[in-house]
This record gives C-alpha cells, structure tokens and sequence, in this order.
C-alpha cells in the first residue's frame, strides 16, 4: 500500500521497525518537501517488499563503487519529474539512498547518500566517503555525500 509523504505532520508509517524512527521519518518528510516546494510533485512511497525491483536498481548502480548493503529496506519511492527520474530506498538501519538520473543522454547522474540523524556511519561507506552536515526542521541534522553515476542504467 503506498504512502503519500505528509512533511506538515511527519509521521513513521512504513518506518517504526526502524531504532531511529522518528527522525527517519523527518528525512522521509524533508525529502516530501523538497519534491512539492520545487516541482508541486507529492512524494509517495511504497513498501520496498512491492517493489524489488527498485531495490535491485539501487544496488545494481552501488556496484560500480563495489558496494553491497546488508541493510533492510523498507520503503521505496520511484518518480520522474521535468526528465529526471528520481529513487529512493530507505533503510531499516535510517540510511536513505536515492538515485537522480537524468533520462536524456549526457545529463546529471548521480547516487546520494543519506543518513538519519542519531545512527552511525554504515561501516560500508566510512572509509570511502566524506558526508557534509545539512540541518533541517523535520530531521534534525541531516548528513550526506554521493558520488557521479558512470555508467548507463536505461530501463
């Protein structure tokens, strides 16, 4: 059953079996925001067990960095806004990943990282990448990072 994002009144449907639910639940919010103050686009997401194949997308793309998660996910959400096709996958453990991939050759392509106020580095990320601080009034202290997608990943 999908989930429409309420970033007003944040709430952890899809999220609590997570130990930093609150907060992962302001992250989710955050991102609703982002996606209704710029493109007036509502943010919905689905549990990940509907929709493996966009947990197989996400990790298909972490492996050209040899990344594999043995994290649960949770939730997903798949959207396409002005050509650029946006996904996400959330965490059990509060890290939220999500894919920008712009559909017209030559655009922007890349994988971001972000992790939810209150849990640690994930071990397979630590020592290969650097996160920046972000605030935020729905999630506390947002941290982040991401690297530039190489290869071509067309559905």
């Amino acid at each position: 059953m999908s989930y429409q994002v309420d970033f007003k009144n944040v709430d952890t449907v899809g999220l609590t079996s997570s130990p930093v639910a609150t907060a992962f639940a302001g992250l989710r919010a955050n991102e609703a925001r982002y996606f209704w103050n710029k493109y007036k686009v509502v943010f919905t997401t689905e549990p990940a067990a509907e929709r493996p194949d966009l947990v197989a997308r996400v990790a298909t793309i972490l492996k050209e960095r040899d990344l594999v998660l043995p994290y649960r996910p949770l939730e997903v959400a798949d959207l396409t806004v002005d050509g650029v096709r946006w996904t996400y996958v959330f965490y059990e453990n509060g890290l939220a990943i999500n894919i920008l991939y712009t559909l017209a050759a030559g655009g922007k392509r890349a994988v971001g990282f972000k992790l939810t106020d209150g849990m640690e580095v994930p071990a397979e990320l630590a020592d290969k990448f650097k996160f920046a601080h972000q605030k935020s009034a729905l999630a506390g202290v947002i941290r982040g990072s991401f690297f530039v997608i190489k290869g071509t990943y067309d559905e």
